[in-house]
Order: structure tokens, then C-alpha cells, then sequence
């Protein structure tokens, strides 16, 4: 049903039900505040699973009290102005009602469709994100290299090159109590990251096992084969694998059989009528031209693509995409 001004909800949900189990991950009982930091802005407790393809999603969490259960939002490619605005004025209600633990979100297209800055990462976190995700255009705000440098909210692919501002693995406190720890990764197939994600990922999930029960990773990647494989290579050692890059919300969100949650793309959050994000009569002239153009974020209503998460002592136990226009 509508909610919050937003269209109905396209959803799809995937439970695995009691009957599998699988070990759990192993983390620490604490972690130092010196190495991770002071814990971000709080919003609300809250909620949520989003419906289901076959049955409706429940009305409420058990009341179990148990921190090893997780409900994580992950919100697709923040395109711009208008994909910001929207997403802060959508994410604390939607955080309240759906009990949301964590967010995370993939900023990279933040400012002005290319990048983001130390002040618009700011403004993300105050309105309610935990931790900032990036990827290919990182770096096209240099604004923000002193901020990736210092603040572990905020992560860049960890397989860019050494020396590189930043880090690609963050663990950060959720709102309850535990912790979710947050790799980045950029794809090698057509987006030349220099060192393909498979060479460095298994030491980082290993590292990331010793301090967090809740572990998801954004792979931000052009080609669909490299996403699937590594959902495939990471699946019951993670809690969720998700793709980015191509601003286009995939079909396929579902809890694989080892219990980590995958899509292959979240999709994006930004101008509904345009061509990911840049406005149309400007791509258009591109493409029917082959001359060069300087790109323009869209206006008009937002499409809001996210993925909403729920997990049990690090397995994933169901995965909603959410499509809602606002």
C-alpha cells in the first residue's frame, strides 16, 4: 500500500526457513573505539521486511530481544540532488516503521552524478546512513580524499591501488547493539580497477569474520558474470553480497543455498525519467550525434531502488528489493 507519499512497494521476498543451519561467523565480543571510531547519528529503532512474492512480509519482529538478529537497508546509486533530497526525506520513516538496524548506502554518484563530497557524505550520515559505499568515480571529487582518509563511515573499493586514500573494510555499531562490517569492492571486467576483486577478497571476509557476525559486501561492477560469481564464491561466509554500478535494479534478489542474500544490482536512487540519472535529450544527443556532451542530472520525480535485508546470527533468512517512486 502506499506509504509515506512513495507508490506501492515491487518487492521480492526469498525465506529459507528453520530447517537449514549453518556456522556461524565468528566475531569479538567488542571492538576498540580508537580503531573504528565513534558510532554515527542515530535514527529511531524501527522495523521492516518488505512483502513477499507469494505471501506477506510480518507486521513485526519477534520480540526476542536477541542482537544477533539484523535488518540491513541497503539503498542503490544516490544519483545527484534529487536522489539525495529524496532518500533523506524518505529514510527516517521508513526506518521507524520497518525497524531498519543498519544502512548503507552507495554514494559514488552523490555529487552531481560524479562522486561525492566531504559535505554531501556529511549529510548522508547526519540523515540517518551508517556507512557510505563508493566505487569507479571515487575519486572525481578530490574534495573528498582527506575525508575517506579519516572518517570509517565512508569506504572506497579495497582493491584500488595501495596508498590510495581510504579504506575498503569498515566495521561500524548498529543501532541495538553488534556490528556490521562493510567491504567495497570494484569490478575488473570492463571497469579496469587494476586488480580483479577475487584476488583480495577472501583475506578481507577472513579479517571481517574475527570482528563482525554481519558481514555484506557491495561489489560495484559493470559485467553481471563477474557479480553472480562472487556471489556464488562468497555464499554461507557472508550475510549478503550486492551489486551496483549499472543503475538498473536487477530481478534476482534471493538468499542463496548457503545462506548469504544476493542481487545482482540494487539499482539506483535518483531521476526517474532520465537515462541513469543524466538527463534524456542530452544522452540522446549523444548517441545520435557521437559527439561529446556535458552531462546533466535529470529533474522530476525519484526512483528509489534499495534492498531490505534480514539475518540471523550472520545468515541471511530473506532479501526484499524495493521500487518506489517518490
Amino acid at each position: 500500500m502506499p506509504w509515506n507519499g512513495c507508490s506501492q512497494y515491487q518487492v521480492t521476498t526469498v525465506d529459507m526457513g528453520d530447517g537449514r543451519e549453518r556456522s556461524r561467523l565468528s566475531r569479538k565480543a567488542a571492538l576498540s573505539r580508537h580503531r573504528y571510531g565513534q558510532p554515527g547519528p542515530a535514527i529511531p529503532r524501527k522495523y521492516g521486511i518488505v512483502g513477499a512474492a507469494a505471501q506477506s512480509a510480518p507486521s513485526a519482529r519477534p520480540a526476542s530481544g536477541r542482537l544477533d538478529r539484523m535488518r540491513i537497508l541497503f539503498v542503490g546509486d544516490v544519483f545527484g540532488k534529487p536522489g539525495r533530497d529524496a532518500l533523506l526525506r524518505w529514510l527516517p520513516g521508513f526506518c521507524e516503521e520497518r525497524a531498519v538496524d543498519f544502512v548503507v548506502a552507495n554514494g559514488e554518484n552523490a555529487a552531481n552524478g560524479a562522486g561525492i563530497t566531504t559535505r554531501i557524505a556529511q549529510r548522508l550520515l547526519d540523515g540517518g546512513v551508517d556507512v557510505i559505499t563508493t566505487g569507479n568515480h571515487v575519486w572525481r571529487q578530490k574534495d573528498i580524499y582527506p575525508f575517506l582518509a579519516a572518517d570509517e563511515r565512508i569506504v572506497r573499493p579495497a582493491n584500488y591501488p595501495v596508498g590510495a586514500p581510504g579504506r575498503g573494510l569498515t566495521v561500524r555499531p548498529a543501532r541495538e547493539g553488534g556490528e556490521v562490517a562493510v567491504i567495497n569492492l570494484a569490478g575488473d571486467l570492463y571497469l579496469n580497477s587494476g586488480m580483479s576483486p577475487f584476488r583480495i577478497v577472501d583475506r578481507l571476509v577472513e579479517e571481517a569474520q574475527q570482528l563482525a557476525e554481519t558481514i555484506l559486501v557491495d561489489l560495484h561492477a559493470e559485467a553481471t558474470s563477474e557479480k553472480v560469481a562472487m556471489g556464488h564464491h562468497l555464499d554461507g561466509r557472508v550475510t549478503a553480497v550486492v551489486g551496483t554500478h549499472t543503475h538498473v535494479q536487477t530481478s534476482d534478489a534471493r538468499v542463496l543455498d548457503g545462506g548469504t542474500a544476493y542481487v545482482t544490482d540494487v539499482g539506483m536512487t535518483g531521476p526517474r525519467d532520465s537515462v541513469i540519472g543524466v538527463r534524456t535529450d542530452i544522452i540522446l544527443q549523444r548517441f545520435t550525434t557521437e559527439l561529446p556532451q556535458r552531462f546533466e542530472v535529470a529533474e522530476g520525480p525519484v526512483r528509489l531502488n534499495a534492498v531490505l535485508i534480514d539475518s540471523d546470527g550472520g545468515r541471511a533468512t530473506s532479501i526484499g528489493a524495493i521500487d518506489s517512486v517518490l
